[in-house]
């Protein structure tokens, strides 16, 4: 008797839309820490393998790539199959690769796990935003939803680096995998629980030609914008890069708007919802991406900094966040959305410009006010945006809009860090004979030459900077003005919902 009381009491439980919430928000800060928490382990890695700074950098690519290819694929089959079942198995597949990758016995294994990392990562993002989208049926509560999910994707980004300077510093490198063993059992759990069987959609055949034209592409793309600093722009292998992007982008075109089931569907690029939101979205992951690489070599590189003191700069920023994500849902359902998304977008631009006045002796202090706006501002823009993409698309393309939104995110945060880097490198060499010009050495001894060497180069790095965190400040400043005058919303799930899924999500289940 006692047994079918419990079992009645998980089964209400099942399917409640602030459970399934919760859920899968672990299922995302697990993914987007891993994602994130890594590179501070690089040195360690490095010492262990005995491997250069260009090897090792593989470790970070596989994983960007192999989920960058995943997540459209994974969207995909989320709506033909069904969105708990994908979810559910790419958790476990997760925590398993994660103590293989912790247990790596050289570097060819450990950049192979961290290929496995990212495809059964890839299913969490695309099939969460679907979970939640149909756990709720009412559309404000679940504007709100989506806005706290999607700072937990941001939260991940600003935690990884705090807790992974604490593990590298206090541990082994091989704890920024093992880490995931906890927090994932809690997340399969939970999923196992208060995940309930979703619908799926239409069935129909997967397109495994599209899928492996399209992984082309977005390989080849994303290598490119991920090691052409290294390469060269123009170099060789990066053109053969470029030329693999475009023609095997032209070859997905013409085969996937002939496909009854498409991996990508191009109709979305029709809708001015999805184009509007998929622009914002890549400024704002490209601004954030580049801003949180720049701060922590910032921070370590001229102000002495640990990785774990380095880490503690973001707190400011990972507390804001989740405060503004539902407050920028709040607004949005009582303003148009883009006025909501474009004052995210210009605070976040205003954070960022206070950041080009740095200087050497800064403390930890000065760096709250500008990553409060930074991060208040993102949380205000994330909402309205990952709602947006979300109810301009039928109830069953959820997961294809979903994916779509992350690929595009996970490209513009690519792009990001490698046009400031390369604008911080190019600035650094510029301003190096700017300061050099302009500067006067009262002596001539080898010690005073040294010194004032390295205070031209530190003045010129100190430039560098603040013109990296200008130009994000302007590329932020562009996503307010796409998002003023030409971020469009709409909501057509509600006529595609069948009148029995409404009963289950209004019934919790």
């Amino acid at each position: 008797m006692a047994l079918q009381v419990e079992e009645k009491k998980a089964h209400r439980l099942a399917g409640h839309p602030w459970l399934v919430l919760t859920t899968v928000m672990v299922g995302t800060l697990l993914i987007g820490l891993d994602r994130t928490v890594v590179n501070l382990a690089m040195p360690k890695i490095m010492s262990d393998f005995g491997i250069t700074v260009s090897t090792a950098a593989w470790i970070a690519t596989a994983y960007i790539i192999s989920n960058a290819i995943f997540v459209p694929v994974f969207g995909k089959l989320g709506d033909l199959f069904g969105n708990r079942v994908i979810y559910l198995w790419s958790f476990v597949g997760f925590i398993v690769v994660s103590m293989l990758a912790g247990l790596a016995w050289g570097f060819g294994s450990l950049v192979f796990f961290r290929v496995i990392q990212g495809l059964v990562g890839a299913a969490v993002y695309p099939t969460a935003m679907s979970l939640i989208a149909k756990s709720f049926s009412d559309p404000k509560a679940r504007a709100q939803a989506l806005g706290i999910w999607s700072s937990s994707f941001a939260v991940s980004a600003v935690i990884g680096p705090l807790l992974g300077g604490y593990l590298v510093d206090n541990f082994s490198w091989r704890w920024v995998f093992f880490i995931n063993l906890p927090i994932g059992i809690a997340g399969l759990i939970m999923t196992l629980i208060f995940l309930p069987h979703d619908r799926p959609g239409e069935k129909g055949r997967f397109d495994w030609f599209g899928a492996a034209l399209l992984s082309v592409v977005i390989s080849s793309l994303v290598l490119v914008v991920d090691r052409g600093q290294d390469w060269g722009w123009l170099s060789s292998v990066s053109v053969l890069c470029y030329a693999l992007t475009l023609v095997f982008g032209v070859f997905v075109y013409m085969w996937e708007t002939r496909h009854t089931h498409p991996i990508i569907d191009f109709k979305f690029f029709r809708n001015p919802v999805i184009v509007s939101v998929l622009a914002v979205s890549f400024i704002s992951f490209g601004g954030m991406m580049g801003a949180m690489l720049l701060l922590p070599v910032f921070a370590q590189t001229i102000l002495g900094y640990t990785a774990t003191q380095s880490g503690y700069l973001f707190v400011p920023m990972a507390l804001a966040l989740p405060i503004f994500a539902p407050l920028g849902a709040r607004l949005a359902g009582s303003f148009n959305p883009r006025y909501t998304v474009s004052l995210g977008m210009a605070l976040s631009a205003l954070g960022l410009y206070l950041l080009m006045q740095l200087d050497p002796a800064m403390t930890s202090y000065d760096f709250i006010l500008p990553l409060v706006l930074f991060g208040a501002g993102l949380g205000l823009g994330m909402a309205p945006l990952t709602n947006a993409a979300t109810t301009s698309v039928p109830l069953n393309e959820v997961g294809m809009s979903s994916g779509l939104l992350n690929l595009t995110r996970n490209i513009g945060g690519a792009f990001g860090i490698a046009i400031f880097s390369t604008i911080l490198a190019n600035a650094v060499n510029a301003n190096v004979l700017m300061v050099a010009q302009n500067s006067h050495v009262s002596g001539t001894t080898s010690a005073l030459l040294a010194e004032a060497q390295q205070l031209i180069i530190l003045k010129a790095e100190l430039l560098s900077y603040g013109t990296v965190f200008g130009y994000a400040a302007a590329a932020m400043l562009v996503g307010a003005f796409i998002a003023l005058f030409f971020l469009r919303t709409t909501n057509t799930n509600e006529k595609d919902i069948p009148p029995e899924m409404l009963a289950e999500a209004a019934a919790g289940g």
